[in-house]
């Protein structure tokens, strides 16, 4: 019966956003001078995961949001990680300066949160969901006057992971709720919305405007949906990218750990150590949304009931991109566009336009910016982001908006072995990645002619002058607040996740132009700085000396 009446509650919505619904408009309470807002955040949602974007998906509350809203569809992460990408959504801070630089109980020490700002302006704060930051621990964190979360990533069944024992025994998975240990009871994604719905309709003061942090566990592998949607897609065709078979054409170009992580836990042929179709990841992945989108479904519902949609900002985004096989990958973690691409979407009536495709370059570094710039209060310092809202507003062009350079960074983890530490800088739509500590190809594509990033241009000598500039900029841009440039790590503790299939690929080989005859006149020349004279005593086989 409840399920039943969350899936009528998130069908009534999508009439509800259009005030075509029968439902009776109870007196309109007085507004709050500030803006509401609401932040939804899916785990590890892939950019085009939505209904408006991909034929056969079921997203209904999630297009409405779009067709009423401002789509960004160029919104991307810094870091495409769970723990770095909320820890620089919540300080507005670059993981190099945050320092929360993998899953693996990075501290907080020293850092504030935004929404401490808003909670001394007079906001009324919650958080619901997944943390996943500080050690492990679920504790409440400084803040928020509302906090239901639990400890790591979480389950998404109560039950899960506990033996047949312990659950006969009545044990549970527990969520921390306001510091008080609380069983688990229902669906993850159903429960948070249950008591982020409760938290409004009964637990703020609504003297006070709101803000509200919905933190899905949802969709993060292995994905799991519950009952009612285990049947859903079966017949859905799903169409995987064209650069995951395993030719020579797709390798061309491509270093040597994207295709020796093809047979890995985060590979496509060997994919979290299973022998799972691709396919059928794929619509787990899907159908795990669907409870999202319910989830949006009576958030809306209750905003338009309760008049308070024309005084509420609704921010719908993602922690990470994802990969469904594209160059062989799954997950996320490395600079390619599934991966640092997000979905993002702004409504907010009173304050934005309808049905607005916006094509800036907004960061996760910006949110915390824009959410304080909405309740009018100044951008601290210690924020490296910047607000985006004038140029949601419309009041400015994204060229005049624009933030600069989008910067990436990702930390090697011990523990999933197979993306080495990358660092990328995207300008003008064109993107140079390098990697450290690894013996491996840099890359270089140019996004306009080649958005799926099949054509590696770092040897193209008409792109030199390219590749110089951009590792510069990168390297003066990477520096940390101190002016620093280091490379932070966490104690290692196991081999991490190292196996191959057996039946699987083997290693790959060297790039063929890295095989030479000894003793060349060139052997010494890649000692010395790139630069226009270098590639002119490679090309003639002279010796080189700056």
């Amino acid at each position: 019966m409840k399920n039943a009446r969350r899936i009528l509650s998130a069908t009534l919505t999508v009439c509800a956003l259009f005030g075509t619904t029968a439902l009776a408009r109870p007196t309109a309470p007085a507004e709050p001078q500030r803006p509401n807002m609401i932040f939804v955040l899916v785990d590890d949602l892939r950019y085009d995961a939505m209904g408006f974007l991909t034929q056969g998906l079921k997203t209904p509350n999630i297009d409405a949001l779009a067709k009423n809203g401002v789509y960004f569809p160029n919104a991307v992460v810094t870091s495409s990680l769970c723990s770095p990408s909320r820890a620089t959504i919540l300080t507005g801070q670059s993981t190099r300066n945050h320092g929360v630089v993998d899953n693996n109980n990075s501290s907080e020490e020293g850092l504030v949160f935004f929404p401490a700002y808003l909670q001394q302006a007079g906001y009324q704060t919650g958080f619901f969901g997944k943390w996943h930051m500080g050690f492990d621990t679920d504790a409440p964190r400084a803040g928020f006057d509302k906090w239901v979360s639990f400890k790591g990533q979480g389950t998404y069944f109560p039950t899960e992971q506990l033996s047949p024992e312990k659950i006969a025994a009545g044990e549970r998975q527990m969520l921390n709720v306001d510091g008080r240990q609380v069983k688990r009871t229902a669906y993850i994604t159903d429960e948070l919305t249950d008591y982020a719905m409760n938290w409004l309709e009964k637990g703020r003061d609504k003297s006070k405007p709101f803000f509200l942090y919905l933190s899905h566990k949802a969709v993060h592998s292995d994905p799991l949906p519950p009952d009612r949607y285990k049947k859903q897609y079966r017949d859905l065709d799903i169409k995987l990218p064209a650069s995951m078979a395993n030719t020579p054409e797709n390798n061309a170009g491509k270093p040597l750990w994207v295709q020796n992580q093809r047979n890995s836990w985060h590979g496509a042929d060997f994919p979290y150590h299973t022998d799972n179709p691709m396919k059928e990841q794929v619509r787990d992945y899907y159908r795990t949304l669907s409870p999202v989108d319910e989830s949006l479904g009576r958030i809306m519902a209750y905003l338009k009931a309760n008049h308070l949609d024309r005084n509420t900002m609704v921010v719908f985004y993602s922690d990470n991109g994802f990969l469904i096989g594209d160059h062989g990958l799954i997950d996320k973690r490395n600079a390619y566009e599934p991966s640092v691409r997000v979905p993002m979407i702004v409504w907010a009536p009173g304050m934005l336009p309808k049905g607005v495709t916006n094509p800036a370059v907004v960061r996760n570094l910006d949110l915390a910016p824009t959410f304080l710039d909405v309740a009018h209060i100044p951008e601290p310092g210690r924020m490296e982001g910047k607000s985006f809202l004038p140029v949601a507003q419309g009041k400015m062009d994204e060229k005049t908006w624009n933030p600069g350079d989008f910067v990436y960074e990702y930390y090697w983890e011990w523990s999933f072995p197979q993306t080495p530490t990358t660092f990328a800088i995207e300008r003008d739509r064109v993107k140079y990645i390098q990697y450290h500590g690894v013996w491996d190809l840099e890359e270089l594509y140019d996004l306009r002619s080649d958005p799926d990033e099949m054509r590696n241009l770092i040897d193209d000598p008409r792109w030199l002058e390219t590749k110089i500039t951009l590792r510069k900029a990168l390297f003066d841009q990477m520096a940390n607040s101190k002016g620093e440039h280091v490379v932070p790590y966490t104690r290692k503790t196991s081999s991490g996740l190292v196996h191959r299939s057996i039946k699987g690929p083997h290693a790959a080989d060297f790039p063929a132009q890295w095989y030479v005859e000894p003793n060349l006149p060139t052997k010494m020349n890649d000692l010395f700085a790139d630069s226009p004279a270098k590639a002119k005593a490679d090309a003639a086989g002279k010796s080189y000396h700056p």
